[in-house]
């Protein structure tokens, strides 16, 4: 008896394993399908809000107020008109900008600089390799936080490659054997058509870096060459919205050096673009004065403080204190960027105003008093 039941449950579980075997495999159909269902939906609104997706330049230190995916999918939305290059070239008011570790992808970073200001930045520079071509996203994060991007635009493939690379070497530049990615990347920055302010081979008079005329087997004059070949395949690829930002660092680790030698000429420059950091220095003029002044005899440009912060120390928190009524006191200068980054983050040192509470109190009180740009399209 015991064996008959045995073999009747057997058969049952037998039936039961078959039918749970087959629902199982109707339920992994019904999945799949489900699946393949939901991807393409979601492809669907993927595209959708994509095609809406250009970014809303709200205003300097305005953040685009982002619609929800509701409005982005109504049909016939239309995109706000892209500011043109020449609204920037000379603004009203003067430019607070930031270089932050992360910039210019985390809103986060921006947010945090922003509270600790007691106003967001108008300005975001970050750093470009030439082992990278053009991201169209980057400038487009920069303008949905309200800021102008300033791209550092590197000859070179990073750091660790060392001081001196011939393969990027200025006169390589200038002979066309870097023409295929130069032309690339300018096409790619025409066709994106928001304006940006283009840093090509900063700090050139110093000699930390492979593009200077002391490395890579350069020569005396093939900076000038460089970034006039640059210069004039920009034009070629219809790439008009790029603002020329000549930047060299401050004489005073390299006082032999001639800028004047190393300047492109003025149909090539749009803004100087200068790189000073207090050492030891007590007040703002001591760092940047007697370069402006060499400048000025022969570069009539609006002047754009592209580096600066002040070394940890005593000093710190007074130097920046009077960064801000130096600044106020210099018409030529629309502006500067802060180097908001610690040693960690390539600072060098730790540049940041958020390193103590005395230096932020400093340029948070110094910053509201200078007369910022706000709006876009506010040009004399």
């Amino acid at each position: 008896m015991s064996r008959a039941r045995a073999r009747v449950n057997s058969r049952r579980r037998r039936r039961l394993r078959w039918w749970n075997r087959g629902t199982g495999i109707r339920l992994r159909l019904w999945m799949a399908f489900n699946l393949v269902m939901l991807c393409g939906l979601s492809y669907g609104v993927y595209l959708l809000v994509q095609s809406n997706a250009t970014p809303a330049f709200a205003g300097f230190g305005q953040q685009e107020n982002k619609p929800g995916i509701t409005e982005r999918l109504k049909p016939g939305s239309v995109d706000k008109p892209i500011p043109d290059r020449a609204d920037f070239l000379v603004p009203k008011g003067k430019h607070f900008g930031v270089s932050t570790f992360e910039a210019p992808w985390s809103t986060s970073e921006i947010d945090k600089v922003a509270t600790a200001a007691g106003t967001r930045p108008t300005m975001v520079e970050y750093f470009v390799k030439w082992t990278e071509d053009f991201k169209p996203a980057a400038v487009d994060a920069s303008y949905r936080q309200g800021m102008l991007p300033v791209l550092s635009w590197e000859p070179w493939a990073g750091p660790k490659a060392g001081l001196d690379q011939p393969a990027y070497s200025l006169a390589s530049i200038a002979a066309g054997e870097h023409d295929a990615y130069i032309s690339r990347f300018a096409k790619a920055v025409g066709d994106h058509k928001w304006p940006v302010a283009l840093r090509f081979a900063h700090e050139m008079n110093g000699n930390w870096y492979p593009w200077s005329e002391q490395r890579s087997g350069n020569k005396p004059g093939d900076y000038v060459k460089a970034w006039q070949h640059i210069h004039e395949l920009f034009e070629t690829a219809g790439a008009e919205n790029v603002i020329w930002v000549w930047s060299p660092n401050i004489l005073r680790p390299v006082p032999k050096v001639s800028l004047q030698a190393l300047y492109p000429g003025k149909e090539y420059v749009d803004w100087v673009g200068l790189v000073g950091y207090a050492a030891e220095e007590k007040n703002a003029a001591q760092v940047f004065d007697p370069t402006l002044e060499a400048l000025r005899e022969f570069a009539a440009h609006p002047v754009l403080i592209t580096e600066t912060g002040a070394r940890p120390g005593p000093l710190k928190a007074p130097w920046t204190a009077d960064f801000f009524t130096w600044l106020d006191k210099v018409p030529d200068v629309i502006g500067f960027i802060w180097f908001e980054r610690s040693e960690n983050e390539g600072g060098g040192a730790d540049w940041r105003f958020t390193t103590d509470s005395a230096t932020t109190q400093s340029f948070r009180t110094g910053l509201s008093g200078i007369d910022l740009v706000s709006t876009a399209g506010q040009s004399n």
